[in-house]
């Protein structure tokens, strides 16, 4: 195993001892522990742990949960909670920090590694899950070079969909020579999928180019897909199942 890097942020001497023991016959490596929040900030900056572990009631108060939310936003680094507490108000504010795990004293060192790994295999799926969503992303120069290698002469058209063509010079969809009046979501969405002819844009391309990751869902893809469908003569747009949709070439 990988010696993975841990700061514990605990004011519980011997907690915090016992964690320490625990984590090194894991065989983690505990490059700082921490007993207050100005403390641990520091260390974190400085140190960049592959984890930390947090007691929720630092200094018989909620600066665990204040730390975690700052470990998330500033950091990104995954934390999980040390906590004896039961009560329902304060996991409720846990909660919404979304930890990685939970560790309730005393802890068990078998349950204690096993919440680590948890942890450390979520926070990496979720990283490759945001790469794959950035590998997605249709860059709107590269869109247009795209359009511009569609073209069917030297004017600024490009044909589709048997009597359709997109004017790029003007952003516009024609049907037999006639305008198609479209909103813009409509025009991005269907400018998409004539760049890609013959390729199935997908639910995340969509989102990211037309939305542009604004709090769009896959339902308010279909939305528009439906909404344009019925703006258009014919019905060119072909679902491909659970992934998106395309233009045949």
């Amino acid at each position: 195993m990988n010696k993975h890097n841990i700061i514990i942020v605990e004011d519980d001497e011997i907690t915090a001892l016992n964690l320490n023991i625990s984590l090194q016959k894991h065989g983690y490596n505990v490059i700082a522990i921490c007993d207050n929040v100005t403390q641990a900030k520091n260390k974190i900056s400085t140190l960049s742990p592959d984890i930390v572990i947090i007691d929720i009631s630092l200094q018989e108060s909620n600066d665990g949960i204040e730390l975690a939310k700052i470990v998330k936003k500033k950091h990104d680094l995954p934390f999980i909670y040390l906590t004896s507490y039961s009560d329902d108000e304060i996991i409720v504010q846990a909660k919404q920090t979304e930890p990685y795990g939970y560790i309730v004293k005393p802890f068990d060192p078998s349950s204690l590694h096993a919440t680590i790994q948890m942890a450390l295999f979520k926070y990496d799926l979720e990283n490759e899950r945001k790469e794959d969503i950035n590998s997605l992303k249709v860059d709107k120069l590269n869109l247009e070079k795209l359009l511009y290698s569609k073209r069917a002469s030297d004017k600024p058209i490009v044909p589709f969909g048997g009597n359709y063509h997109l004017d790029i010079s003007i952003c516009e969809t024609f049907y037999k020579g006639k305008k198609i009046k479209l909103t813009k979501k409509e025009n991005a969405f269907l400018r998409l999928l004539v760049a890609q002819l013959g390729l199935v844009v997908s639910f995340e391309q969509a989102m990211n180019y037309v939305w542009d990751e604004h709090g769009a869902t896959e339902n308010s893809v279909r939305t528009l897909v439906w909404r344009l469908r019925n703006k258009l003569e014919t019905d060119i747009i072909k679902n491909a199942s659970g992934i998106g949709y395309y233009i045949e070439e």
